[in-house]
Parts: structure tokens; sequence; C-alpha cells
């Protein structure tokens, strides 16, 4: 870890990860933020999307008001819909894919451990899954270290992105299922997913039809 960096000390998400490889009989490992308190229907939700096939579940979270001070408030805080929030912080997966992600000096609490996860996700689950706007989680959002956060930001741009890129496929990140205009839209907006990751993704798939329609018509011209 980057000896120059201010602030308390921060573990990394690498090492606490591996210590669930300690823990007997389990298929599946969840990490979230300290700060998501999940709702009474939580698991319940996990385990349906576990039974329809999904090796990996990213769920939003959703933001409620900072006026609850006490416990005794308790159920009006999880009765609270709250907003809407395009932060990832909520992640379920198969165990065996801790042996793939590449999660360098990357450590928690801090922007981009996020970004580094899902895309770590994305690129080796076979079937994830995004909950963008579930009510299943909820926080209220915390202050933000600088010197960190640019440890971070650099650790995936320049180590972990780099190892990662050519197993992207536009068809695992987030609003693939939407129409070109609307996951456009969503991509440019949302601070974890990146434009020019978007841009080229959609440029290999659009070159993929191509060839695919191409050689259909190629296969066509031959058979006559």
């Amino acid at each position: 870890m980057n000896s120059k960096l201010k602030g308390k000390k921060l573990p990394l998400i690498a090492d606490i990860l591996a210590k669930t490889k300690e823990v007997n009989n389990c298929d599946f490992v969840l990490y979230t933020n300290m700060d998501i308190a999940v709702m009474p229907q939580f698991y319940d939700a996990l385990f349906e999307y576990i039974e329809q096939g999904h090796d990996a579940v990213i769920i939003n979270r959703r933001r409620i008001e900072t006026t609850y001070k006490t416990v005794d408030k308790l159920s009006l805080m999880y009765s609270d819909l709250g907003k809407s929030h395009p932060g990832f912080d909520c992640f379920l997966f198969k165990r065996e894919l801790l042996e793939k992600l590449i999660l360098d000096e990357i450590c928690i609490g801090i922007p981009f451990l996020e970004v580094s996860l899902i895309h770590n996700l994305f690129s080796f689950a076979e079937k994830p899954l995004f909950v963008p706007d579930a009510h299943l989680t909820m926080d209220v959002m915390p202050p933000i270290n600088k010197d960190y956060y640019w440890h971070n930001r650099s650790t995936f741009f320049k180590k972990i992105n780099l190892k990662l890129k050519n197993k992207y496929a536009l068809s695992k990140f987030p609003y693939a299922e939407l129409s070109l205009t609307k996951r456009s839209l969503k991509w440019m907006l949302n601070p974890g997913i990146f434009t020019r990751t978007y841009i080229k993704l959609e440029g290999k798939n659009f070159w993929q039809k191509l060839k695919f329609r191409l050689n259909e018509i190629r296969w066509r011209i031959l058979q006559k």
C-alpha cells in the first residue's frame, strides 16, 4: 500500500474476501459496505436470485432521509421507500469466482471499490444480475477521503482495468437489455461505468453483428 496516503489505514478488499476461504460449506460470498442496512426480506430475495441461476448479483441501495436518529425509528426506516442511487455497494457472488477476481490494492470504504468489483463480476460471472431499484438495502452517504480516492482510482485504471478490458461483454453490463438510446444515456450518467468503455463495447457489438449478417449473406449466395 502507498505509504504516502494520509488518514486512517483502510483494509484491502482482496484481504477481506480471502478470509471467506477459511469458511466451510460456503457456496456464495456476500459483501456490502458497512453503512448498508438490509431489509427484512433481503436474504429471501437473494435465495430467489440464486435459484434463478445467477452466479453474481449486484444490488443498488436506496437513500433514506437523515432525520432518523434512533433505533426506535427502525420500522419507519424500513417503510421509507427512499430515493434511488446509481452506486454499487452490495455484491453477492459464487465463492469460486474469488480465484478469478483482480483487485490489486483496492481499499474499502472509498470510491472505485465498487467499480473494481462490478467490472470483475461482469467479466467473470456467467449470469450476473443487476438489481437497480429494489427496496432491499438503504443507507446515508458518507464523506470521501481524497487521498484514498485517487489511490483507488489509479489502481483501477492503471492495473485492474488493463487486465479486465478484453473480457468485457456488453450483454453482461447493466442496462444491456435497454434500447441503444436508453442504455447510452444511463451509461453516461452512471458514475460506476465509464463512457469510453461503453463506446468500445458498443463498437465491438456492432462489428460482431455486422460480421454475422455479412456471413449469412455470403452463405446464402454460395447455396444458390
